[in-house]
């Protein structure tokens, strides 16, 4: 070792370790006291663009549950609606089966029975016109139409569902308006139409129901993989608290170390001095 007064090659050498060593402090500080290992692009360029990418896609796949959770509710309530509906082709198909039997009704009971009839025909616009999900939505079953429903991250097709809802009203089942129970021959051209009708309304049903088991089986599958995303952001992003803790240990220590190293170093021209007589 060579001792020089103007420069001090120990001191500097000491110097830039503990600098580099604070440095390093600093930062697993900042990482134990947030939770993270990437904060900034500056802590891991690539890592914080897939970190970035990744939080989109969970903040996308969370909203998406969302979404297939309200689509099932739109649907639930198209159903139900229906299945009120089917209930009132139900009671049109007795008063039709009723009136077909002219032969034992009074014209009293034939006016009642076809009053009857035509109220709830004029009932099945009235449930289809009125069909919402939420205040101010369009009719779901006033008139055919396409529901699309996102359920994905992305915007490609693969994330949406289309479901399609045919409308109900009594002239889309084949109620026309110009059916009555008023004689034999009318009571049983209804009977055949409301028959239809029921038909039609349980096989739009039944497309509705599998929709619904369609988008729940999406449902399951994106909260899955919201899981896995969720997963991996943490493992690129979330510090290892026990090892950064382990790592800070150790950094004290060389803190600790390099000060005094650095304290001694800058003590080493003194011993010049003893080379004086």
């Amino acid at each position: 070792m060579s001792l020089s007064i103007n420069t001090n090659i120990a001191a500097i050498d000491a110097y830039n370790n503990l600098n580099s060593t604070s440095n390093a402090l600093d930062k697993t500080i900042s990482q134990l006291s947030s939770g993270l290992q990437i904060q900034t692009a500056a802590d891991n360029s690539s890592g914080y663009v897939i970190a970035q990418d990744l939080q989109a896609q969970s903040n996308g796949l969370n909203v998406a549950i969302s979404n297939g959770q309200n689509a099932i509710s739109v649907l639930q309530i198209a159903n139900g609606a229906m299945n009120q509906q089917v209930n009132i082709l139900q009671r049109m198909n007795q008063l039709a089966v009723q009136a077909s039997n002219s032969g034992a009704l009074s014209s009293n009971a034939s006016n009642a029975v076809n009053t009857e009839f035509t109220d709830l025909a004029t009932q099945l616009n009235q449930i289809a016109n009125s069909t919402t999900f939420g205040s101010g939505s369009n009719s779901l079953l006033s008139t055919q139409q396409v529901l699309t429903f996102q359920l994905g991250a992305y915007a490609i097709s693969t994330d949406q569902v289309a479901v399609t809802l045919q409308a109900t009203t009594a002239a889309s089942l084949g109620i026309a308006s110009t059916l009555s129970l008023a004689s034999f021959a009318s009571a049983q051209l209804a009977l055949s139409a409301v028959q239809g009708a029921i038909d039609l309304v349980a096989t739009i049903q039944a497309s509705v129901g599998a929709s619904q088991n369609q988008i729940q089986a999406d449902i399951s599958n994106l909260t899955i993989s919201q899981q896995n995303v969720q997963a991996a952001h943490s493992s690129l992003v979330d510090a290892n608290m026990a090892q950064t803790m382990t790592t800070f240990t150790a950094q004290q220590i060389l803190m600790q170390a390099g000060t005094a190293m650095l304290g001694q170093a800058q003590q080493l021209p003194s011993m010049i001095l003893k080379l004086i007589p």
